[in-house]
C-alpha cells in the first residue's frame, strides 16, 4: 500500500474523533467567553480560554486543516494579549470573539463535510480577521493606556522567547501508521522559528536496501518560540509512542525560566513547579519519576532535580530556583499537599452504549423468568442462587444506567449565548440564572429536550419579558430575569422556565380562541384550561410576525415532543408578574423500578418512586364527595381515587376487599383501586403499539418473566383523571382520545 493511501486511511479513521473533540472545545470557548463577561479579569478563565483555542489549532494542524489553523491562529493571538493584560475584554470584543468562535465551528463542520466554500463565507472570514487585527492594535481603545505604548514591543521581547533544543527520531512504522513527519515539522515551525535543522544519516541503510515504507528520519534542530514545553511536545502527540523525542531548553534560557518560576503561584512539589514554568513536560517528569522509582534501595535514589538535569537537560540554575520556590512555600504539616486528580475518561460511541442497555433489558426479563421458575420448583438452593443473580443484575442495571446520566446544566449553559444574542436583538436587558444544573438526566432525553427548551426560552424572551423602558414604567427593575431550573421530584425530573415579565393575558388568549373557533364564542373555561389553549396547533397571540415568533408554530410541537418522552408540560402565569412553564420528565427511557399490581387478569405497573403507601378498603367504603368525585377517607381527609376496572372497562368481578395504592404526583396525592399487590418489579420499558398510544393514563408497557404484558402507568395523567370535574360518564372519560397527528 502506498504511503498516501495509508495517510488518507488514517485521516478518515481519526477525523471523527478530532471533530468530536473540537466541538467540545468550541462549546467550552463559548461558555468561557460568556463567563468572562461577568469576570473579565479572571486569569484562570483567560488561561482556560487560550488553551481551548490552542488545542483546536494544534489538532487541526495535525490533520492538515490549514483553514482552521490559519483562522484560529489570529484568534489565539488576540486571546494571548488578553491573558497577558495587554487588552481589556469589552462587550464589543466579547461579541467579536463569539462570532469568531462561530466561524471556527463552521470551518470544523466543513472539514467533516468537504464542500466548495461560498465566496461570501470567505469574505466574512476575511472581515473577521481584519477586525481581530484592529482589535489587537496598540492604538485601539480596548488596549489599556499603560500597556498600549509597549504592546508591540512586548510581542517580541526576549523575556517571552525561548530557545529549545530538539531531536526527534521517528519510529520505523511511522509511515505505516499513516503519519507524515514533514507535516509535523511544518506545524512545529508554526510555533516559532526553526534554527539549524540537520538530519542524522547514520541509521539510513544503502539505497538498494531501503524499504520505502520504513521511516529512518532523525532530525535535530533548535526552535525559537514563546510556546512552552507542553505546547511543543503536543505537536508530536500522534507519534509520541512511535518516536524518541528529546526536548530541552537551551542553556542561555535559564534566566527566563528562573524568572517564570518566581512569578508562579505556589505548587507544593518540585515537578509541578518545573512543569508549570515550562521547563519540562509532564511526560518528561513521569519518565524521571519512573527512573527514580527503579532504584534498588531508598539510599540509592537520586534526587528528582538531579535526574532532570542529567536526563532531560534542565539547567542547575532552573532546578535551584524551583527548589528555593518550593522551600519558601513548603507546607508546615505533613500530608497537606493536595492529592493528584486520578479521574480518567474514556469515549464510547452512543450506539454501543444503547446496545448494552437493550441487552441489559433482555437480561432483566430473562432473570425475572428464571426467578419465577425457581420459586415454582420450591428448591431452596435454586431459589437462593436466583436471588443472588437478581441482586447482581440490579447492580449491573444501576451502574449501566448511570453511564447514560449527564448533568442537565450542560444543556442549560448553551442558552447563555441564546439569551445574550436574542435579548440584544430585541433591545432587552436580560439576566439568565441557572439553578440545579447538577441534576442528572438520561443522555438521550437531554438531547431530545434541547429543541423544546430552545423554543420556550426564545418565547419567554420575545413574549414574556418587557423592554427596559416598559419594565421601569411598570415599577420593575430595568433588567429582566429568566430562570432555568431543574430538580428531582417523585421519581421524575422537573424543569422550570420562569420569567418575571408581563405574564399571559387570559382575556387575550380567550379572545383569540373565540376568533379561531377553538372555544365556542361566549364560553369561558377555567383559568388553567385557558392557559392550555396556547398549546393548540396554530395558536398565537402575537400582533405581528417576527424572526422569533408570530406564526403559530411551536408550542404545539413543544407539547408533542415532550409527551413523546412520556413527559408533561404545564403553564402557570400571573398577569403583570411573570410566567412559569413546568416540564416533567421521567429519569430514563429504559429501565425503572416498578410496583406490580393486578386488576382481574390484567397487570399494571406503577413507578415505585411515586408510590406512597397502600391501604385496604371495601367497595362499600368508596363514595362520592360533594363535587361528585369518587373518593375514600384516609386519616380524616378525602382522597380522590381512580377505579381501573371502571376506567378501562375490565370485565371481571371485583373481590370483596380491594387495595388502594396511594400515589404522589405534582405535589398532590390520589388513590388507585386494584385487586392484587404483586410486589416490586424491575421494569423494562417498551413502547406502546399505535393501537394503545391514545389510552389515557398509560405511558408504556413491559414484559413480565411469565411472558405476560403489563401496562405502565403515567402517574401525572392518572392524577388529572382523578381530579377531573364530573359532568361526563365514566365510560366517556375512559374513551381513548384521538392520537396526536405528527
Amino acid at each position: 500500500m502506498k504511503n498516501s493511501e495509508i495517510d488518507t486511511s488514517f485521516i478518515a479513521d481519526a477525523l471523527p474523533s478530532f471533530i468530536s473533540e473540537a466541538r467540545e472545545q468550541i462549546e467550552a470557548i463559548e461558555q468561557l467567553l460568556l463567563q468572562l463577561e461577568d469576570a473579565p479579569d479572571d486569569r484562570d478563565l483567560l488561561d482556560a480560554l487560550f488553551r481551548c483555542a490552542h488545542t483546536v489549532k494544534g489538532s487541526a494542524g495535525i490533520f492538515g486543516l490549514d483553514a482552521v489553523v490559519g483562522f484560529t491562529h489570529h484568534v489565539e493571538s488576540l486571546l494571548d494579549r488578553l491573558r497577558e493584560g495587554q487588552l481589556a475584554l469589552t462587550p464589543g470584543l466579547s461579541t467579536l470573539l463569539l462570532q469568531c468562535n462561530d466561524q471556527i465551528q463552521a470551518l470544523v463542520d466543513m472539514a467533516q463535510n468537504p464542500q466548495d466554500e461560498a465566496p461570501e463565507a470567505g469574505a466574512a472570514r476575511a472581515l473577521l480577521v481584519e477586525r481581530l487585527r484592529e482589535a489587537g492594535a496598540p492604538g485601539n481603545p480596548a488596549v489599556p493606556a499603560e500597556t498600549a505604548a509597549t504592546g508591540a514591543a512586548a510581542d517580541t521581547a526576549d523575556s517571552a522567547t525561548m530557545l529549545w533544543q530538539l531531536r526527534v527520531q521517528f519510529g520505523a512504522d511511522t509511515f505505516r501508521n499513516g503519519m507524515d513527519p514533514l507535516a509535523i515539522l511544518g506545524y512545529v515551525a508554526g510555533l516559532g522559528r526553526i534554527v539549524g535543522l540537520s538530519c542524522h544519516l547514520d541509521a539510513v541503510p544503502p539505497l538498494d536496501h531501503i524499504d520505502a515504507e520504513t521511516c529512518h528520519l532523525d532530525f535535530e534542530f533548535c526552535l525559537e518560540t514563546d510556546a512552552d514545553a507542553e505546547a511543543i511536545e503536543a505537536a508530536f502527540s500522534f507519534v509520541r509512542d512511535d518516536c524518541v523525542l528529546q526536548l530541552r531548553p537551551d542553556a542561555r534560557c535559564a534566566e527566563v525560566l528562573a524568572a517564570r518560576i518566581e512569578d508562579l503561584p505556589d505548587p507544593p512539589r518540585l515537578g509541578e513547579v518545573l512543569t508549570a514554568a515550562g521547563a519540562v513536560t509532564r511526560h518528561q517528569l513521569e519518565q524521571a519519576l519512573h527512573y527514580q522509582a527503579q532504584a534498588d534501595s531508598p539510599d540509592a535514589k537520586a534526587p528528582l532535580g538531579e535526574i532532570l538535569q542529567t536526563r532531560h537537560g534542565v539547567s542547575r540554575q532552573v532546578v535551584e530556583a524551583a527548589l528555593q520556590k518550593q522551600q519558601r512555600q513548603r507546607p508546615t504539616t505533613a500530608g497537606s499537599a493536595a492529592p493528584a486528580d486520578d479521574n480518567r475518561f474514556i469515549r464510547v460511541q452512543a450506539d454501543r452504549l444503547d446496545r448494552v442497555i437493550n441487552l441489559l433489558g433482555e437480561l432483566v426479563i430473562a432473570g425475572a423468568g428464571a426467578s419465577m421458575l425457581a420459586r415454582q420448583t420450591r428448591q431452596r438452593p435454586l431459589i437462593e442462587a436466583n436471588t443472588q443473580i437478581g441482586r447482581l443484575i440490579e447492580e449491573i442495571r444501576n451502574g449501566t444506567l448511570k453511564l447514560r446520566m449527564v448533568p442537565i446544566g450542560e444543556t442549560f449553559s448553551r442558552f447563555r449565548r441564546v439569551v445574550r444574542d436574542t435579548a440584544a436583538e430585541l433591545g432587552k436587558d436580560v439576566a439568565l440564572e441557572i439553578v440545579g444544573g447538577e441534576t442528572e438526566l438520561d443522555k438521550s432525553m437531554v438531547e431530545r429536550i434541547a429543541d423544546p427548551l430552545m423554543h420556550l426560552v426564545r418565547n419567554g424572551l420575545d413574549h414574556g419579558l418587557e423592554t427596559p423602558d416598559e419594565r421601569l414604567a411598570a415599577g420593575k427593575p430595568a433588567q429582566g430575569r429568566l430562570v432555568l431550573s431543574a430538580c428531582h421530584e417523585s421519581g421524575s425530573v422537573l424543569i422550570r422556565i420562569r420569567d418575571d415579565g408581563r405574564g399571559i393575558s387570559r382575556h387575550k388568549v380567550l379572545q383569540r380562541a373565540w376568533d379561531r373557533g377553538i372555544v365556542e364564542p361566549g364560553m369561558t373555561p377555567a383559568d388553567e384550561d385557558i392557559l392550555k389553549l396556547i398549546f393548540e396547533p396554530g395558536f398565537s397571540t402575537a400582533e405581528k410576525v417576527t424572526n422569533l415568533s408570530g406564526r403559530g408554530v411551536g408550542m404545539d410541537v413543544v407539547r408533542r415532543n415532550i409527551e413523546a418522552l412520556r413527559g408533561t408540560v404545564t403553564v402557570h402565569s400571573d398577569e403583570g408578574q411573570g410566567s412559569t412553564i413546568e416540564i416533567r420528565l421521567p429519569l430514563t427511557l429504559a429501565i425503572i423500578d416498578g410496583f406490580l399490581v393486578g386488576v382481574g387478569s390484567s397487570k399494571f405497573i406503577f413507578p415505585l418512586e411515586a408510590v406512597v403507601e397502600v391501604i385496604e378498603s371495601r367497595h362499600a367504603a368508596v363514595q362520592l364527595d360533594d363535587r361528585g368525585r369518587t373518593c375514600v377517607e384516609l386519616r380524616g381527609r378525602v382522597l380522590p381515587i381512580v377505579d381501573l376496572r371502571a376506567l378501562y372497562a375490565l370485565e371481571s368481578t371485583p373481590p370483596p376487599r380491594v387495595s388502594v395504592v396511594v400515589i404522589q404526583s405534582g405535589g398532590r396525592q390520589y388513590g388507585v383501586i386494584v385487586d392484587a399487590l404483586l410486589g416490586q418489579h424491575q421494569t423494562v420499558i417498551k413502547p406502546l403499539s399505535r393501537m394503545f398510544r391514545s389510552l389515557r393514563g398509560i405511558s408504556g408497557s413491559s414484559i413480565l418473566g411469565s411472558g405476560e404484558v403489563a401496562l405502565i402507568f403515567d402517574v401525572v395523567s392518572l392524577s388529572q383523571l382523578a381530579a377531573e370535574q364530573p359532568g361526563s360518564s365514566t365510560a366517556a372519560r375512559a374513551r381513548p382520545v384521538p392520537p396526536v397527528q405528527s
